[in-house]
């Protein structure tokens, strides 16, 4: 069998290596440059490659086409695919072809990296022989070469979701749908929904689906009746039919079988919408087996990703919040609303048609300073200038830390959160994060 790889990525060069395993016949192509770590490892499994082009002749001879999520179905050799009838499918599809372990696949617009990783966090600290995989930045292909595991945690995006046909989830996870890459999907709110349910796709009655209640986006997308596996809506607001459910700072699970009363209170994760992501996670340990109090111990020793509301420091009583992943206006949202102490807020970067005025009340409440970072600052100013009571701007990340050092008082929180993409000022979100804590260390830690 011939197989097409398109894209050498993490996704498509784990799923080289796997068919080369496998015995396939196997060639990848990058219309991109190749990272030198993905040469290297094609190289040494002498398997051929080319980068900067798409050979079509060579490409269309395969029996089928494991595309990378960032191919857009637009794309000439998409088309072209399609137009020959070479079926096309993601990394993910590929990989669960070659092992019998069970997938707890997680997805959703926001917050799925934080769950993924919770996730995977209470259910290795339990003792649950558990990989990682996914979107996540790990090839699932890669890791069953030597399927070590008999459970995967994958984050899932919908562009992977998009190509997925056999696969089968153990447990799904929905966390939210808000509008996002609607580009891809015709602009088309209905069409990033659906792809979006796939997640639930081919469950039969010993699979669970985990879904967030409170969506009215899913529960219009969701169709229950023709449903073949097990509900766990989970809710914060008491829904109906709810099976988790946050109360205070406890966790109550009520699923046949496995029921629990889980207490979060030493769990760092701060915020609303971090609410949910436990209670999606806690929903999976529970109907994995996990006792309450390995769950409560896992919450609390749990350290989450870079750049998602990451304490850098405390210093003299304020504390240094790196928020930098808040590329958006809903994820600013859910920062202002979780803290609740007095803001300085550092933002800006490059809009990409915000609508600041839902942040608007929380500013007013909460915000003491804001802190324009970019080189356009004119729509932060206009929205929030009659609101917080100081307004400065700069196109220095140093300059942003002073002024949040010299502008704090005890109990205060100096907090990065942009609402923007990063790239008038910074390569990606990871450097503006990585830049906010050095100037932190710099700063206000002298080191």
């Amino acid at each position: 069998m011939k197989l097409a790889i398109l894209g050498a990525g993490e996704s498509g060069v784990g799923a080289a290596l796997l068919a080369k395993a496998k015995g396939l016949d196997v060639f990848v192509s990058d219309m991109g440059q190749i990272k030198e770590v993905y040469k290297a490892k094609l190289a040494t499994a002498a398997i051929p490659y080319e980068e900067g082009t798409h050979t079509f002749e060579r490409i269309l001879e395969a029996n089928e086409i494991v595309k990378s999520p960032g191919i857009p179905e637009k794309a000439a050799i998409m088309q072209e695919a399609i137009k020959r009838g070479i079926p096309v499918i993601s990394e993910i599809e590929f990989a669960g072809r070659y092992t019998d372990a069970k997938f707890i696949c997680i997805t959703g617009t926001n917050g799925k990296t934080t769950t993924t990783l919770l996730t995977y966090h209470l259910l290795k600290s339990a003792g649950i022989n558990v990989g990682l995989a996914g979107n996540i930045g790990e090839s699932l292909a890669e890791k069953v070469i030597d399927n070590k595991h008999a459970y995967y945690v994958v984050e899932l995006s919908s562009f992977q979701l998009d190509n997925m046909y056999q696969f089968k989830a153990h447990i799904g996870v929905l966390l939210n749908i808000t509008p996002d890459h609607l580009d891809r999907y015709g602009y088309d709110l209905n069409k990033y929904a659906a792809s979006k349910m796939r997640i639930a796709q081919n469950m039969s009655g010993a699979d669970y689906f985990i879904y967030n209640n409170d969506d009215d986006i899913i529960r219009n997308a969701f169709d229950s009746a023709s449903f073949g596996g097990t509900t766990v809506p989970f809710s914060l607001q008491a829904k109906e039919g709810a099976k988790v459910l946050c109360e205070g700072t406890h966790v109550k699970v009520n699923v046949r079988f496995f029921e629990g009363d889980i207490d979060a209170s030493r769990s760092a994760l701060i915020g609303k919408h971090n609410q949910y992501n436990t209670m999606a996670a806690v929903a999976v340990a529970k109907l994995m087996g996990v006792e309450d109090s390995q769950i409560e111990k896992g919450l609390e020793t749990f350290e989450n990703a870079e750049h998602r509301l990451q304490v850098i420091t405390v210093s003299r009583e304020v504390t240094y919040i790196n928020d930098s992943k808040a590329t958006n206006v809903e994820a600013v949202y859910y920062a202002l609303e979780g803290i609740k102490q007095p803001i300085i807020w550092i933002a800006g970067g490059v809009d990409k048609g915000n609508d600041y005025s839902v942040l608007q009340e929380l500013a007013k409440e909460k915000v003491k300073v804001l802190v324009c970072l970019g080189k356009d600052n004119d729509k932060l100013k206009e929205a929030f200038g009659r609101i917080v009571p100081v307004v400065v701007e700069t196109i220095s990340m140093e300059y942003a830390v002073r002024m949040g050092k010299l502008l704090s008082t005890p109990g205060d929180v100096v907090l990065l959160s942009p609402a923007c993409a990063s790239f008038d000022l910074f390569n990606n979100y990871e450097h503006r994060g990585q830049r906010f804590k050095e100037a932190v260390e710099k700063i206000v830690l002298k080191k």
